[in-house]
Parts: structure tokens; C-alpha cells; sequence
């Protein structure tokens, strides 16, 4: 591609016997906004790796326009220990980071031990930051660090739990003004606000993307287009993750019909192979090549589709589980202020709100690992729980991923009255033969966390609590969860960041909304934030209804221009516009029939510059309706 601010080209890598992908090729154009998306184990993380030359593929070039920078943040990113927040996130050779820090040390300083010194330091600092018009580079670091939740730059790195590094290397990754952007799953330890941020903040920015993510919602409203690796090959497509699904799936099907008719050939070949002598002419030598091409694209194998499965689980009695005037507090900070519920039989909750609210809190408390510091929970009888926590399971590396499971059941009990076995019942959940016999020290950390799932779906239990269960999981292992869940048939509580995920199965969500106070919200994730934002206008539109008029009277009010006026209508009519384009791209852009590649990719372009400069003409037309429109 002329104008590709990336260029792969026929890229190879294998580790083992494991061919991840042959002979790809790709490229990605300024401004271009991508998800790849392969099962775990794939390649997508060593992908990403090599193009930002942190491996070496095995044959293959990988080539970035002259002076393109890069910025790339792992699925586990590696920091130093003792590093401070300040120095980690601010390291750089960027002038403007450079600057933005000292200026941050600066007012840390002046905050912390007010002094003349002081004083000069930060007047230096901000001189620096005046005569390189820095400070929308500053606007976007104080963006970035106070939309993460990270407050205190001096803290040390080794004293932060994994999530919070993460957000730290990804706060490190952003701030970072960079022409080619990778991230790989940026959204884990994230919660919903934080998610929802990032998403409006990925789309305005102007700057080429490639991304690994879980997050189907984040992936429709970031990216335009999807490349998948699937069978060390690589396909691109246009358009959302519903697109992509169907794309697949026709592509599968026109593959099946291929492979159906070339073992039909294939057994008439191998007839004449088994017949034939040594060849010695130019045409039998011909067919013996064709026959081994053709023997290979028989033994073709395909991911079968997985019929929908439905463990059996516990009887459940006539009381499951109560919880009344429930309080909780840590550190003199409430939690959980007076909650009562009684489960009924069958429902699935989730629970949402910001990290750190009490979430998991609730979990404990709900499983008798924590005690509430008033009121009383009530278990019945018959309740069995299985509870698959953040934390994760312990095993020794030298067990084998098969005796993991068999130390839980040889065999699963089915609704239906059917039994299977470990061994299917981990290929269900898509560990396949080699990995079943791999040991649990050779797992990834997905892997990992999927093996973990499967030993607390495999107890059998009657009310299951899933504390982050799609961190680390992939597209295709969530949807096969997904439908796991949808078919359970005990009480089912989530703790989940996955907008998606949860609007699909649970029926109600309990809202931590601070300070205690947990809200019973009978409907789905999206309706409720639909309903906050909701809520958010009114609440705007009224406090400027009931301002009072004498505020609106001041003689020292200034008025607006004749000029102001003229660019507040100007810029009307250009936001009218640029929604309507906005609207037009979007529709052009999910069109299931568009078949011209180039014209997709123009419009994902101008897509990004559209939203960037609508948010700058918004912003400036909010500044000039409180001049001409005060009340």
C-alpha cells in the first residue's frame, strides 16, 4: 500500500511444532483504526510483538514510514520495581513530555513545601510550557492520569497490584504522542467509566491504531476494521464484530464446501496411488505432486460448531440465599449501607460500579469468607456455591492440565441426563489435545485463568458467582462462556467491566453507587447508562433553568460580539454538517454489500478527523452559547 503508515509483508513465525502464521501480509494507512482478533494460543500477542521489534519473525519484513513513531503497551507489561509512578510514566525522548514533567514536579513541589525557590522553579517550568505552546500536551497528560485514577506520581511501582501497573503503563502509552498506536488488551482492570473514557478518547485521536481486545462493545465503537488469524492464515474485514461474525462464517462455509469435495476426490486418488508403480513420466509425476496438495487440503480440519450445553446442577430448596440490612465498612469507609435482597430461584444479577467501591466486597460477604459488621445472611440448604475469584487458582507447574480437571470429575453430569468427560468437556472450552497434556507451568496467563473457569464450572454448583471472568479470555472462548451461561439453570452473580457480556445474560444489575448505597436496577447495563445520561441532561437543563435572574443581570457581564455571533451560526451550521457526514460514514462504513476497499478505508479516515473535529467545534460553540445565550 503507497500510502500505509505500516507494511507487513509476508510474515512467517513458529514456535515448535505450532506454525502461528504463513506468508501474511498487510498494511495499515494513516489514521486507520483496527482490532485483530484470533482464539488465544494464536499468535495475535506475538503479532504484536514483532511489529513493534520486540521479536523476530522467522522469515518476512516489517516496515514503518520514515519517522513514524510508535507506542506499544503488552497484555503484561514489565516495570521496574522501586520506579516511582512519575518516572515511569514520563519516560521518554518526547521534548513535550519532558516538559510536561518538570512542570508536574514543579507544582507537586510548590503544593508540598511552599517556597521562593519553589516559586522560581515553577515560574521556570512554566515559562518552558508557554514558549513551546505545551499546554495542550499538559491538558492531555492531566486528561490521561486523572481519567485512570492515578493520582499519586511519587508512589512506588513495586507497592501497586497488577491492575494498577497496568493502567499505569497504559497512562505511560497514551500520553506518549506517537503516529502508530498498539495495545494489547487494554481494557482489563479497567472499570466502565474508564472503559467508556477511553473509547471516546482512542476515537478522536489522530493516529493509526492496531489492537487487541475482549471488549465487543469497545471494539465496535473504536474500530472499523478486523483482521483475523485463524489457521496461521490472516483475513482482513470491514466493519463491526457483528460484520466480522458473518463475514466468518460465510468464509468457513465456502471452506467446508472445498474441503467436503476434496475428499471426495481424495479417496479416488488414493486408489490410483495404492495402484499405481513407480512413475516415471512427466504427467504421473504431475498427478503424485497434485495428490499430496490434494491429500493436505483433505485432512483440512475446522473448529466445530459447539451445541449448546447445560451442566447439571444441584437441586435447589425453597430458600437460596437472603441477605438483610447488610452493613460494611473499611477504614472508617462504608461499603455497604443496609442492603437487603432475597435471590430467587434462577436469576442472573450483575453488579457494576467503580473499582474499589466494594464489589467484591459484597462477593465475600455472600460466600461467608467476610463477615458484615452488621445484619444477617441467610444460606439455604441445598445451596452449593462455586465462586471464581480475581485472584486465580493455585496448582504446581508439573501437573498436567487433564489431572487438573480430573481432580474435580472424571465426568460432568448434563441437564439432559448425558455424561462428558473431562477430557470433552475441556475441548468444549477450546483446549485442544496437545494442550490438555501440557503442564500447568507452560500455560499462558489466559490459559490459565480459562483452566481455572473450568474447575469451578465442573464442581456442578447451584448459585454461581463470577468475579472478572472474561479478563484474559478470547472472542471465541467468551461466546462459548456466554452461551455456557445463558443455559445454566441455577442463580448466577457477575462482577464484569464487560458492557457486552452482561447485557446479553443477566436479568437486573446491583449499581454501586457510593457511599454504600447499592441500586436494584431492573434492566440492562446499556439502559441504565442510557438512563444516567438521561438524567445528566435534565439535571443540566434545569440548573440553568433555575439560575437566578439577577446573576443573569450584571452590568460587568460581557456581551458578545458582532463576530461572535457570526461565528456561533457559522458554527451551527458546520456541527449540523459534520453529524450528518458523521451519520453517512457510519452507515457507509457497516454496509454489509460495500466491497471497494479503498473507499471503506477513506471513509474510516475521514470518520476519525469528522469526530476530532466536531468535539473542537462543539467545545468552542458551548463557549460562545454562555456568552449569547446566558440564560
Amino acid at each position: 500500500m503507497a500510502d500505509a503508515i505500516l507494511t507487513v509483508e509476508n510474515l512467517s513465525k513458529q514456535y515448535g511444532e505450532k506454525l502461528l502464521f504463513d506468508n501474511i501480509s498487510f498494511g495499515l494507512t494513516e489514521g486507520q483504526k483496527t482490532a485483530l482478533v484470533a482464539r488465544n494460543g494464536y499468535g495475535k500477542s506475538t503479532l504484536l510483538n514483532i511489529i513493534a521489534g520486540r521479536e523476530l519473525q522467522d522469515e518476512g519484513r516489517v516496515t514503518l514510514r520514515s519517522g513514524v513513531r510508535v507506542a506499544y503497551m503488552d497484555q503484561n507489561p514489565m516495570v521496574g520495581r522501586e520506579e516511582r509512578v512519575r518516572d515511569f510514566v514520563f519516560a521518554g525522548d518526547n521534548r513535550l513530555l519532558r516538559l510536561a514533567a518538570e512542570y508536574e514536579q514543579a507544582v507537586a513541589a510548590m503544593q508540598l513545601r511552599p517556597s521562593p525557590a519553589a516559586a522560581e522553579e515553577l515560574q521556570r517550568c512554566t515559562n518552558n510550557m508557554d514558549a513551546a505552546a505545551a499546554w495542550d500536551f499538559e491538558n492531555r497528560v492531566e486528561e490521561v492520569l486523572s481519567r485512570l485514577g492515578i493520582t499519586d506520581l511519587e508512589r512506588r511501582m513495586s507497592s501497586m497490584s497488577g491492575g494498577e501497573q497496568k493502567k499505569v503503563a497504559l497512562a505511560r502509552t497514551l500520553i506518549d504522542d506517537v503516529d502508530l498506536l498498539i495495545l494489547d488488551e487494554p481494557t482489563n482492570h479497567l472499570d466502565i467509566a474508564m472503559i467508556e473514557w477511553l473509547e471516546d478518547f482512542l476515537s478522536k485521536q489522530r493516529l493509526t491504531l492496531l489492537m487487541v481486545t475482549h471488549d465487543r462493545y469497545f471494539l465496535d465503537r473504536v474500530c472499523h476494521d478486523i483482521l483475523e488469524l485463524d489457521g496461521a492464515a490472516l483475513y482482513p474485514y470491514k466493519g463491526n464484530y457483528d460484520y466480522f461474525l458473518e463475514k466468518k462464517a460465510e468464509r468457513e462455509a465456502i471452506a467446508r464446501a472445498e474441503v467436503d469435495k476434496a475428499r471426495s476426490l481424495y479417496r479416488t486418488e488414493l486408489e490410483w496411488m495404492r495402484r499405481m508403480p513407480q512413475a516415471r513420466g512427466t504427467k504421473a509425476r504431475a498427478r503424485i505432486d497434485a495428490f499430496y496438495e490434494l491429500e493436505a487440503k483433505a485432512h483440512t480440519r475446522f473448529d466445530e460448531q459447539r451445541p449448546e450445553l447445560s451442566v447439571k446442577t444441584q437441586r435447589i430448596g425453597g430458600k437460596i440465599l437472603e441477605l438483610y440490612n447488610i452493613d460494611k465498612s473499611y477504614d472508617g469507609r462504608k461499603l455497604i449501607d443496609d442492603f437487603s435482597y432475597v435471590f430467587k430461584r434462577g436469576e442472573k444479577i450483575g453488579i457494576v460500579g467503580p473499582n474499589g467501591i466494594g464489589k467484591s466486597t459484597l462477593l465475600d460477604i455472600v460466600t461467608g469468607s467476610v463477615k458484615p459488621d452488621k445484619g444477617r445472611v441467610i444460606v439455604g440448604g441445598t445451596i452449593r456455591f462455586g465462586f471464581y475469584t480475581q485472584s486465580g487458582m493455585s496448582a504446581k507447574d508439573d501437573r498436567r492440565v487433564i489431572d487438573i480437571i480430573k481432580d474435580v470429575a472424571d465426568v460432568v453430569e448434563l441437564d439432559n441426563g448425558k455424561e462428558m468427560t473431562a477430557h470433552q468437556f475441556l475441548s468444549y472450552f477450546g483446549f485442544d489435545d496437545t494442550t490438555q497434556y501440557n503442564f500447568y507451568g507452560n500455560l499462558s496467563g489466559g490459559e490459565r485463568r480459562r483452566l481455572y473457569l473450568l474447575t469451578v464450572l465442573m464442581a456442578n454448583p447451584n448459585f454461581l458467582i463470577l468475579d472478572e471472568p472474561t479478563n484474559d479470555l478470547d472472542l471465541y472462548t467468551l461466546a462459548i462462556l456466554e452461551r455456557f451461561l445463558a443455559s445454566y439453570k441455577g442463580c448466577l452473580l457477575i462482577v464484569s467491566h464487560d458492557r457486552c457480556f452482561m447485557d446479553n445474560l443477566v436479568d437486573h444489575l446491583f449499581v454501586f453507587e457510593g457511599q454504600g448505597h447499592i441500586r436494584d436496577f431492573h434492566s440492562t447495563y446499556s439502559d441504565y447508562r442510557s438512563s444516567q445520561q438521561q438524567a445528566a441532561r435534565q439535571a443540566t437543563k434545569q440548573q440553568r433553568e433555575e439560575k437566578p435572574h439577577y446573576e443573569n443581570a450584571h452590568s460587568d457581564r460581557r456581551r458578545a460580539s458582532y463576530s461572535e455571533k457570526k461565528e456561533y451560526e457559522t458554527l451551527t451550521a458546520d456541527i449540523d454538517s459534520l453529524n450528518t457526514e458523521k451519520k453517512t460514514l457510519e452507515r457507509r462504513l457497516s454496509d454489509p454489500t460495500a466491497s471497494d476497499a479503498d473507499a471503506l478505508t477513506r471513509d474510516s479516515v475521514r470518520l476519525g478527523e469528522v469526530l476530532v473535529l466536531l468535539d473542537e467545534k462543539e467545545m468552542r460553540w458551548l463557549e460562545l452559547d454562555e456568552i449569547i445565550n446566558p440564560n
